[in-house]
């Protein structure tokens, strides 16, 4: 058996049914060994695309996501999809083509140091040196990628090794890496620790991050909190975590979270983080976030713990398995008292938008809010989009919140949306993404058309870089580069594509459109052409 056959043997073991990627001279054979397979293979339109459709699969599926490039230029095309997906610790698997073993480090045609480039934003990597390794890397790498905090693994593979034979394919049934043991079960003591002093508190807060999601724990969470009467607020990556219909949910909190929110923090005695990292974003400036609270911090990673905040009561483990834990030893805590409380500066702080021209983007993902379906899946892009899509998108049910929150990636939204679809071909699938944002990103409308993929868009088109302008402008700095002066004819340039698109200009404009496009059974894009003017807030 060759060695391509043998990767590909590996991935069906894996129960890989998706691949996205790009081919390239040095991993041809392993294209062939794909194209003899029942393996789906999706073509992006460029390799940072790849990393990106792997992430939305992965994270719409609860699976590993695989891609594949060539060497060089397509590796290091992919840095930015491996970045964001380790960013935000989403369980990927890369796999890079390298040239000939023998002529590594003499810089030949399209060769790239791969793993040394990406080796501090990658879980782990493998530079596979014996084509009789090759199971072995491949077992360890899916496993590394999806237990302890998830991540990206890359596995660069020398063009001569992918043709070799191996004499006898056995794939390991089992993974003993010396040296890599995560925690999954919380310490007694410290849950127990945990218990006590919520017992004790009269203002408890929960924040939620992306951590309790990426530990398929949505359900336990949810019972914690309906068992505890705690309130809970989240992060950016932890939107999802809680149906916001709950008489126990707050809101984001962060630099742009909510004002209530954040001041729920800074009032709480008690504040348990679960999952959370507790970021610059997030903290708003560590000296006065949660000045008056005891900290309890959970999380699979024992490094995130007392990294950026002191911590009173870490605990390190599965947030799924903790959570049950503490289920089953918690009692209700009276907070009607400070819920009432929080409640009543969420009213008192409500901000209304100003009144510019245009599409209002809030009244947009009120509008979405209302009509999508309950189990959709909404990707946002970054800039201001970003932070209407967190501020304004209305969790319920099962719906999904996707956004690259820790890199910050432009251009993440449509290829994830691409990858979510895949991933879940029932749902819908909506992407926002500013005109900068697409700009960085519609190469992907051919991916769209020639798999059929049918989702929607909705571009912000305000003639610029909106989130940099308005924070110049927050800053009283003159604008400088950060307006479009000849954005091109978006509708046309779908409609180019064979695919549908419509520019609205009010919100009611905005309302027949979105009707039109989740009726419609192709890709559907509607151009929202927004004030300039409009701030996140």
């Amino acid at each position: 058996m060759k060695s391509a056959e043998a990767i590909v043997q590996c991935l069906k073991k894996e129960n890989v049914k998706v691949i996205f990627g790009y081919p390239g001279a040095a991993v041809i054979p392993m294209y062939e060994a794909l194209r003899k397979s029942d393996i789906e293979h999706v073509l992006v339109r460029q390799e940072q695309a790849a990393g990106h459709a792997a992430s939305g699969y992965a994270r719409s599926t609860g699976k590993i996501g695989v891609c594949i490039v060539t060497s060089g230029p397509g590796a290091s095309n992919l840095i930015t999809g491996i970045a964001a997906a380790y960013m935000d610790s989403i369980p990927m698997v890369v796999i890079t083509g390298q040239v000939k073993s023998t002529l590594i480090g003499r810089d030949v045609f399209q060769e790239l140091d791969i793993t040394g480039a990406t080796e501090s934003f990658t879980k782990y990597n493998f530079l596979v040196k014996k084509a009789e390794h090759i199971p072995e890397i491949m077992k360890e790498a899916f496993y590394i990628a999806q237990t302890g905090r998830k991540g990206p693994v890359l596995i660069d593979i020398p063009v001569d090794i992918m043709d070799k034979d191996i004499d006898k394919f056995e794939y390991p049934e089992t993974v003993d890496i010396r040296g890599y043991k995560p925690t999954t079960e919380g310490h007694f003591g410290q849950i127990k620790k945990i218990v006590d002093r919520i017992k004790t508190s009269r203002r408890p807060l929960i924040c939620a991050g992306g951590g309790v999601i990426l530990s398929k724990g949505e359900k336990q969470f949810r019972e914690f909190v309906e068992k505890s009467h705690i309130p809970v607020v989240h992060t950016l990556m932890g939107k999802g975590v809680m149906n916001e219909d709950s008489d126990y949910y707050i809101g984001m909190i962060g630099t742009h979270g909510f004002g209530y929110a954040n001041k729920a923090v800074r009032n709480a005695d008690v504040l348990i983080l679960i999952g959370a990292r507790a970021s610059d974003r997030t903290t708003c400036g560590i000296s006065q976030f949660a000045e008056k609270a005891d900290i309890i911090h959970i999380d699979i990673d024992p490094a995130e713990i007392g990294k950026n905040l002191n911590t009173n009561i870490p605990v390190v483990g599965d947030i799924k398995n903790i959570l049950e834990q503490l289920s089953q030893r918690i009692c209700s805590l009276n907070t009607k008292e400070w819920i009432d409380e929080i409640k009543t500066w969420e009213k008192n702080m409500q901000l209304q938008g100003k009144g510019t021209d245009g599409v209002n983007p809030r009244n947009v993902l009120q509008n979405v809010s209302e009509v999508l379906e309950e189990d959709s899946i909404l990707t946002a892009d970054v800039g201001q989009n970003q932070i209407w899509c967190a501020r304004n998108f209305k969790i319920t049910a099962e719906r999904k919140f996707f956004t690259s929150g820790g890199l910050g990636t432009m251009g993440y939204s449509i290829p994830a949306a691409v990858g979510a679809k895949i991933g879940c071909p029932a749902r819908k699938v909506v992407a926002f993404v500013g005109d900068g944002g697409f700009q960085m990103s519609m190469f992907e409308l051919g991916t769209i058309l020639e798999n059929k993929i049918d989702i929607t868009i909705v571009l912000f088109n305000n003639s610029g870089l909106g989130l940099v302008r308005e924070i110049q402008r927050n800053n009283h700095l003159k604008e400088f580069g950060v307006n479009f002066k000849n954005n091109p004819d978006f509708v046309k340039l779908v409609e180019a594509y064979g695919l549908s698109a419509k520019r609205v200009k009010n919100d009611d404009e905005f309302k027949e459109a979105f009707q039109e496009a989740l009726h419609s059974d192709r890709a559907f894009l509607i151009e929202c052409m927004v004030d300039p003017r409009e701030s996140t807030f």
